[in-house]
């Protein structure tokens, strides 16, 4: 959604009162952590996490980290574990974020986790950050707040000068400690995983565990933001820019067509992309292949095609 001029809010109570009523109602709120500034959807909503990709003009669907307040809210989301207690013990609130299995009926709309299994889940030290997440009372999906490409910002003023008139509001409290992005582990094996290094040295991650952090083979399947490219890949053969469904086939729909499922049915880009992780698992379950109708190949349908060729990719490609 498109804003004429984006909201300046401080961080006092009707501030943050002001923009968590905005974020309630699907809008974007860019907010400060102490790393850079987020740009803040609720994460449970498919339809504000796509305007997410829109404000950014992000050309592909990558994980979103989801902040929350404090661990209680994380284990609400995530299959904890006693690694991931022992982290957030020594860690949290602050620049860690720990990427676990999903919790059966978690509510997160599957475009934060690019149809991933996974989410990656933190709690930021920023005073902001904490009294909106408090105010909110929910998960927020957020990357950086800066159009997709462009030098993080580390001001409120970075933000405006990239998303004016893109997002409903930024929470300015100054600049951030200038600083690197959060170190990212992964926890979903038996082993930790270094995904990403970041602000806290993986030396002190290891101290706490009492062991080594196994390294993430260059080659592996994209588990987190920050990472090399991957796709959500369905069991079944996927046939892109089909005009109708060849025999065998269920048709993913965009526009007025007759499909078994529909993206779109208005050609609406930004629906189609906060529908598509869940419609392609859907469609995958019934173990048909799948014929996808054409996407145009502009704003958020770059990133849908994206996705979607990365599906339809021969399997000895990936």
């Amino acid at each position: 959604m498109n804003h004429t001029d984006t909201t300046t809010l401080i961080p006092d109570a009707a501030g943050l009162a002001r923009a968590a009523a905005l974020l309630a109602r699907g809008d974007l709120v860019a907010f400060p952590t102490e790393t850079v500034y987020g740009l803040g959807a609720d994460a449970r909503s498919g339809a504000a996490v796509a305007r997410i990709f829109a404000a950014k003009d992000r050309p592909t669907f990558n994980p979103l980290i989801v902040h929350l307040a404090d661990a209680d809210a994380a284990r609400e989301y995530v299959r904890w574990n006693d690694m991931a207690e022992v982290l957030a013990r020594a860690f949290w609130p602050g620049p860690l974020t720990m990427v676990l299995p999903l919790r059966d009926g978690h509510g997160i709309a599957p475009l934060v986790t690019a149809g991933l299994d996974t989410l990656a889940v933190r709690v930021p030290a920023h005073p902001a950050a904490r009294g909106l997440l408090r105010a909110f009372g929910g998960p927020l999906a957020a990357p950086s707040a800066n159009p997709s490409g462009r030098i993080s910002p580390t001001s409120a003023g970075h933000v405006l000068a990239g998303l004016n008139g893109r997002i409903a509001a930024v929470l300015d409290d100054g600049p951030c400690a200038v600083g690197l992005e959060s170190t990212i582990v992964g926890l979903t094996g038996d082993a930790p995983v270094l995904l990403r290094p970041g602000g806290l040295a993986a030396e002190r991650i290891e101290a706490a565990l009492g062991r080594p952090l196994a390294q993430r083979a260059a080659a592996a399947a994209l588990t987190a933001p920050g990472q090399m490219e991957s796709h959500y890949a369905p069991a079944a053969p996927v046939r892109l820019n089909a005009q109708t469904a060849n025999a065998g086939e269920v048709l993913l729909g965009f526009g007025p067509v007759t499909c078994d499922l529909n993206l779109s049915p208005s050609g609406d880009l930004q629906q189609a992309a906060a529908a598509l992780f869940g419609h392609l698992h859907q469609l995958d379950a019934q173990g048909q292949p799948i014929a996808v109708s054409p996407i145009p190949d502009h704003g958020l349908g770059v990133a849908i095609n994206d996705r979607l060729r990365r599906a339809a990719a021969p399997r000895g490609a990936q």
